[in-house]
């Protein structure tokens, strides 16, 4: 195989290079004249949301993606109709002069698959229910059983291999964490182990048939699960001498600033260490919406030096303190409930604001009632404030910690609930300090780990960094924290400048969530130039927060981005759903379009809302069918019921 003596300096680990943007080479895969992996750009993908059947509406949906940004378009094909219409789909967008290559999307149906395969320049077929199946049934296998279910879907699943062989035809092996199969499920269990696995043993079946181009996903709604997935699966490809392209996505990550904050968390992380040739990014919207926050994400690394961290802090990929294939918080000591057990806090600068009016820590989730002078906390209320040396003239909530500069804080007449910043290097000289909390700012790059050492406990590190790839360089002062056994709280602070509101929102989510998805990080800090507005900044915390499933402040929403196989209008719904639930804090809610990846999906939800039919919605309380083929008129006051008895309803404040 082609490129694999490249890797091998992997040593079985999921990156080859923590300090410096390096991209994992894959064997490049041809999908009709747009190559994939290899030395060639990130490509950029979606998914068509209409009938596959309605030639006309397709047609014009894919060339609406195209222009956007889309270099392959995928539309389903759950039967025979409809992958014989792609016949005519294709016949038409090249009449019109789109050369686009088609992906068909194939669930249960090998049929249909074969017959995609003789038309589009790439086929999608889901492991999990390609000649398995799913009844949520745990069956105990010996060896030789196991093997006999291996040999039976290999007869099914030969087939299509050597059609795509004769017709040139690329495959996507999809996993998806919500759709393993019941055998993978009783063998490895809902784990990123069993995801890949789920792949593998396909894999492996094309290379025993000496077919190679392959493209290979590992798709799920949790984050943490989907970045744990491709890491394990490098891992093993390469020690099996392997180096297919990548696939990214995290699926059903819903719409709005959720869904961007989502699928950056995710397939952020995962591009920080070079790995992804493929992007896309599933939203609850129209899909040539998708196509331009893909492109913003992989247009950022495109433009990425490989400028490394210095030597002297470099991180050995192959004896890392800390498991990147499971999620464990780091250890710290609590400080002022900063740290330890409790959830990471949200710290914002607003020395610029107006602090003669304290109606302005509306921004902040504090509603200040002049009447009663007291303020109502939201569940998004921040946590610190920085006002660097500006002095307010009226009190803050009682909760709401505020963090001046020393100098300032030293001339406070009452320091209740204030705290003074420090350099680290000024630090041991100061006589005076705070008695409870001492926030201390310290570069990723240049820091004395000796004067780490002596910090007492009264101490919080507030972690910066200008780097290009500041990622990697705070991910290394975290590793040289764990190899030095320094348990102090950190706030992880990044600093953006000329940058609008929807690349910051993609660029922090990624640069944020990559650590917090490996655990490091108690708190964060985004700071922004002043044309980014306080409330987008409060937000975007939390929701990056809630995003990598270290803070929960509010409901969250598990809903697909709909496709030709959707079986009620996904948008509408969704927003429906929300706008009578989106009080319900910690509650996760599953809005299908259609069976495929609903009941698999439902295991990382604890309700699920899933069409049946024309008109027809199925609820679920977890993976258990609670109300079937409810009326579309009256399934949400069910759903609303059924989330009363089970005692998680309140009522709205």
């Amino acid at each position: 195989m082609e490129n694999v003596s490249a890797q091998k300096d992997l040593a079985g680990k999921y990156c080859d290079n923590l300090n410096q943007y390096s991209r994992f080479l894959t064997r490049e895969v041809h999908i009709g004249d747009i190559p994939m992996g290899g030395f060639n750009p990130i490509r950029i993908q979606s998914m068509t949301t209409t009938d596959t059947m309605d030639t006309k509406g397709t047609v014009e949906q894919t060339i609406r993606m195209v222009e956007s940004g889309c270099e392959y378009v995928r539309i389903t094909a759950p039967s025979m109709k409809e992958a014989e219409n792609l016949a005519q789909i294709k016949k038409e967008l090249r009449l019109r002069g789109y050369t686009v290559p088609l992906v068909a999307d194939i669930h249960f149906t090998p049929n249909a698959a074969e017959a995609a395969a003789r038309i589009v320049e790439k086929v999608r077929i889901n492991p999990g229910n390609y000649a398995d199946k799913k009844r949520f049934e745990n069956i105990e296998y010996t060896h030789l059983a196991y093997q006999a279910e291996l040999e039976r879907i290999n007869k099914k699943f030969s087939p299509l291999v050597k059609i795509c062989k004769e017709y040139g035809t690329a495959m996507r092996i999809g996993t998806n964490h919500g759709s393993l199969s019941d055998r993978i499920m009783s063998q490895y269990g809902d784990t990123p182990r069993g995801m890949v696995e789920s792949a593998m043993e396909f894999i492996r079946m094309c290379e025993d048939l000496n077919y190679y181009n392959l493209v290979i996903s590992m798709k799920a709604s949790n984050t943490q699960v989907m970045v744990q997935a491709y890491r394990l699966l490098v891992e093993t490809m390469v020690k099996e001498g392997m180096n297919y392209p990548l696939h990214l996505g995290v699926t059903e990550a819903g719409d709005g600033d959720d869904g961007r904050i989502k699928s950056a968390v995710g397939i952020g992380t995962l591009l920080e260490d070079g790995l992804g040739d493929t992007i896309r990014v599933s939203l609850t919207e129209d899909p040539e919406f998708e196509a331009p926050v893909a492109k913003a994400l992989a247009d950022r690394y495109s433009k990425r030096s490989t400028v490394g961290i210095p030597e002297i802090e470099q991180i050995n990929v192959k004896t890392l303190p800390y498991d990147p294939y499971v999620y464990n918080r780091r250890v710290t000591q609590p400080v002022q409930q900063i740290g330890g057990h409790h959830p990471p806090i949200v710290m914002m600068d607003v020395s610029s604001k107006n602090l003669k009016d304290p109606y302005f820590l509306m921004e902040a989730g504090y509603q200040y009632s002049a009447g009663l002078d007291k303020y109502n906390i939201a569940d998004q209320a921040c946590d610190l404030v920085y006002l660097g040396d500006a002095l307010p003239s009226f009190s803050f909530p009682g909760n709401l910690r505020q963090i001046y500069n020393h100098a300032t804080w030293l001339g406070l007449k009452d320091k209740s609930n204030c705290h003074p910043l420090f350099k680290l290097e000024d630090y041991p000289a100061v006589a005076v300090k705070d008695h409870v909390l001492n926030l201390i700012s310290v570069n990723a790059k240049n820091y004395d780990i000796s004067l780490l050492k002596s910090l007492d406990q009264t101490s919080v590190l507030v972690l910066e960094t200008v780097a290009e790839h500041g990622m990697a360089e705070q991910r290394a002062f975290f590793v040289a924290l764990l190899e030095n056994d320094i348990q102090l709280p950190v706030i992880i602070k990044r600093t953006y400048t000329d940058i609008n509101t929807d690349d910051l929102t993609l660029f922090a989510a990624t640069d944020l969530g990559a650590l917090l998805t490996d655990g490091f990080g108690d708190g964060v800090w985004i700071d922004a130039p002043k044309n980014v507005e306080l409330p987008a900044l409060n937000s975007m915390s939390f929701i990056i927060l809630q995003a990598t499933r270290t803070r929960i402040s509010k409901a969250e929403y598990i809903s697909c981005p709909s496709c030709g196989r959707t079986l009620f209008d996904l948008q509408e719904t969704t927003q429906l759903i929300r706008s009578r639930t989106d009080h319900l804090k910690g509650i996760k809610i599953a809005i299908m379009g259609c069976i495929v990846n609903g009941p698999g999906e439902m295991a990382d939800a604890d309700y699920g809302y899933v069409g049946a039919g024309p008109d027809k919605i199925t609820l679920y309380r977890g993976k258990e069918v609670v109300k079937k083929n409810l009326s579309a008129t009256f399934a949400l006051d069910e759903l609303i019921e059924l989330i009363r008895e089970d005692g998680n309803w309140t009522e709205v404040k």
